[in-house]
């Protein structure tokens, strides 16, 4: 067993590649999900600030 976790000596290399691999792993499923909540509470706050807007300044129709 401590044969498979040395890797013939490659074990310095081989096993920060994987600790790499699935960072970038959790990372690319994680970001979406981060990136969606950011840009809902951007669209929420554009929304306030022109609905604040509107009621500072309102227009008449025709």
């Amino acid at each position: 067993m401590s044969s498979f976790f040395a890797m013939g000596g490659y074990a310095a290399y081989v096993w920060p590649a994987y600790a790499v691999f699935f960072t970038v792993l959790i990372a690319d499923y994680l970001s979406p999900g981060l990136r969606r909540r950011r840009n809902l509470r951007e669209l929420r706050a554009r929304l306030a600030r022109q609905s604040a807007r509107q009621q500072r300044n309102p227009t008449t129709s025709p």
